[in-house]
């Protein structure tokens, strides 16, 4: 008669009840549910099945014994009354592994470290010889765990976590583990729905794991059944008739099972994940059995013929702090394809960015994806869903409907491509909202200016939401061209550090010339529109003159004036980030070329060491910089003065100098009157499409008093 072992599996946290449930399922006694997994009754053989057919599972451990240990040495002398050669031999390699609650030995570590002297210690005296250690594929697996002076040490029949289950390659990371999959298909009933002929659909299906996990769980197939080791293949107890029996028995279903599978399919827009999908479909025996395709979000669509059935996505969560709420219209794009193309289905989302889908859940789970919170939402997509005609924030249509046509005439008359169409007009929608054309069209930069924290937070996220779901459509620009970023004051040069690696650039348009802009990648897109008047005026007056443009960013001017006959230019700016914009720029105009001199280096530094003169001098600095590459802080209001000196200084006798801040509450220097030809041109330098916005900059023409020969716009 076999013998009855008492069993623990582990669980990722809030799922110990669905393990219970598939525990007892695959016929297993004993079955109950507690903190961080389910104790359980079973022989060797229902040990091994648990080990093979577990979805939920990380780990079957068989208990070896329990013990008071008050400290380390308690710890190693419990661990030396296991006779460890019942286990495993002197040649062969071992790991520990400790977990605890309020441990009296809490250092992890340190009392691994114990467990395995007690292990190596004995089989020594006993033989002679001690056994290895070997972390990453050891023969045996030992865990450790510890509750406050009562510690437990078990044999991890499982090996590696069995969320593993031999589809992905070693080292192929992916967000989602699978057994968290399996968990988001169990609360969605999916076994059921498969059964009864329901279709599947991923729309962001990353690198295939919920397909295949559903796949998988449709078509009967056992989730260890790919896996190439187990913890206890090498284990002395082992009895490989009752394993073999066991994969025989898996292999029998599953050839029955994949003849049953439904309708399946998974989408992405990004063509690697695409191909990940299809290569790990490939690996898991489901080669030509699921619909794998390249759509955005807004185009996926159920599998034909199919009525019914289940989506299931981990959509992105972002990967810094603050990404996730600009996540938002993503989100917004997945709860309308929901609502539009899947009447009659059921959704299951794994929300980790917080954003809603504007839908509401049926009901929700908290659960943990790795060290992230996440809300598994599940949907019933009513019939009716797809019907509503409500137009979300009429009023903020209708203004943005309002100011194209005001400035249609203007931009058709200026062959303007990037512009400001809406700049929180109305104070309910506090956004700004610009349009750039690129090469494969329109695409919308929307910018929330952060509300102040009288503002109630839930109405704002509606007003928010309703007007991301309306932008798209009142511009005629697909919802996934579409990029949301929060303005969040910023201090220093944080403008300018990289927010994101999405990295999707574009080549505009703007006068003769064309530039390269970064819509999700920095705070700032690489051009500033309303500067567009002052490029232009630089690209008019440049020819045979030498310009210089300091703290010159990604040198859209010095571009406008390299295209406009500049004799040579010169660009000085800190970052190399933003000077190798420029060199791109400059390649894309043809002007890369040694007249374009691009310079590394602190403004004020490489003035005061500078003799050079110009006929054109371009300073628009920064309000505020305390970057750890120069000398002190850099405060315009304080030291614009000192700064416009210096710049005029290597003025040309007849030169120009623009000087341009954003600083809303800036005051030029009185003294400066007295010194420079001084012109306010900022009523000139606004341009149309931020007329509504007058203190968005502010800008003057200086000259060497006296001059009456410069060029005047």
């Amino acid at each position: 008669m076999s013998t009855i072992h008492s069993l623990f599996a582990t669980a990722p946290q809030g799922l110990e009840d669905l393990l219970a449930v598939e525990l007892a399922g695959i016929g297993l006694a004993g079955v109950q549910a507690g903190r961080g997994g389910v104790r359980f009754q079973a022989d060797l053989g229902g040990a091994y099945r648990a080990c093979l057919w577990s979805r939920v599972a990380n780990r079957i451990l068989l208990p070896l014994t329990q013990f008071t240990a008050a400290d380390d040495e308690a710890l190693y002398a419990g661990a030396r009354k296991i006779e460890w050669r019942d286990h495993l031999g002197p040649d062969q390699t071992l790991a520990v592994a400790f977990t605890g609650i309020r441990a009296s030995v809490g250092h992890g570590r340190f009392a691994a470290q114990r467990i395995k002297d007690a292990i190596v210690d004995q089989m020594r005296e006993q033989t002679g010889k001690r056994p290895s250690v070997d972390l990453s594929q050891p023969d045996l697996r030992i865990h450790v765990h510890m509750h406050g002076d009562q510690g437990s040490v078990s044999l991890d029949l499982s090996g590696d976590s069995l969320h593993k289950r031999g589809v992905r390659e070693a080292g192929n990371q992916a967000p989602l583990k699978e057994n968290l999959a399996a968990a988001m298909l169990l609360r969605a009933d999916w076994p059921e729905m498969a059964a009864a002929g329901g279709g599947f659909v991923d729309p962001m299906c990353g690198s295939g794991t919920l397909v295949i996990e559903a796949a998988w769980m449709a078509a009967d197939v056992a989730p260890g059944l790919l896996r190439t080791r187990f913890g206890f293949q090498h284990w002395r107890g082992h009895d490989d008739e009752v394993w073999k029996a066991l994969i025989d028995e898996a292999l029998e279903r599953q050839e029955a099972g994949l003849e049953k599978l439904p309708p399946m399919a998974a989408f992405d827009h990004d063509r690697r994940a695409v191909y990940l999908t299809r290569q790990h479909l490939e690996r898991a025996g489901l080669a030509g059995r699921v619909h794998v395709e390249r759509r955005d979000v807004a185009d996926a669509a159920p599998p034909a013929k199919v009525k019914t059935g289940l989506v299931a996505v981990n959509p992105p969560y972002g990967e810094r702090i603050g990404e996730q709420h600009e996540l938002m219209p993503l989100y917004l794009r997945l709860g309308e394809t929901l609502r539009r193309h899947f009447p009659g289905w059921r959704a299951m989302v794994l929300n980790g960015a917080g954003c809603r889908i504007g839908l509401k859940p049926e009901r929700t789970w908290q659960v943990r994806n790795g060290p992230i919170e996440c809300s598994l939402e599940r949907f019933e997509i009513g019939m009716d869903a797809g019907e509503s005609t409500a137009q979300p924030a009429k009023d903020l249509v209708n203004r943005i409907a309002k100011n194209r046509r005001q400035l249609r005439r203007w931009l058709e008359r200026e062959n303007i491509r990037c512009y400001r169409i809406y700049d929180a007009d109305i104070p309910e929608y506090a956004l700004a909202v610009d349009v750039y054309r690129g090469e494969e069209g329109d695409w919308l930069h929307v910018q929330e200016y952060e509300p102040p924290a009288t503002v109630d937070a839930a109405k704002a996220r509606a007003r928010l939401q309703a007007a991301l779901t309306a932008l798209p459509g009142v511009l005629g620009v697909p919802p996934e061209r579409m990029v949301f970023k929060v303005r969040r004051r910023q201090r220093g040069s944080e403008q300018y550090t990289r927010q994101s690696r999405q990295s999707k650039t574009l080549t505009v348009a703007e006068g003769r010339c064309r530039l390269e802009v970064n819509l999700t990648d920095y705070l700032d897109t690489g051009l500033f529109l309303d500067h567009r008047p002052v490029r232009l005026w630089l690209a008019e007056h440049a020819k045979g003159k030498r310009l210089l443009n300091l703290f010159c960013y990604t040198g859209a001017a010095t571009v406008h004036a390299a295209v406009g006959g500049a004799a040579h230019t010169t660009s000085v700016d800190l970052s190399n980030t933003y000077l190798e914009w420029l060199k791109r720029n400059l390649a894309l105009n043809n002007c890369l070329d040694e007249r374009h001199r691009i310079v590394p280096a602190d403004c004020r530094e490489w003035l005061a060491r500078n003799q050079e003169r110009f006929d054109l001098i371009f300073l628009d600095p920064p309000s505020f910089s305390n970057s750890k590459r120069m000398d002190g802080t850099l405060d315009i209001q304080r030291d614009h003065a000192e700064l416009i000196r210096a710049a005029a200084a290597h003025l040309s006798a007849d030169g120009t100098l623009i000087f341009s801040t954003n600083l809303r509450a800036f005051r030029l220097d009185s003294a400066l009157a007295s010194e420079f030809d001084l012109e306010d041109r900022s009523k000139w330098s606004i341009p149309q499409d931020f007329a509504r916005n007058r203190k968005i900059h502010q800008c003057w023409f200086l000259r060497p008093t006296g001059d009456s020969s410069a060029t005047r716009a």
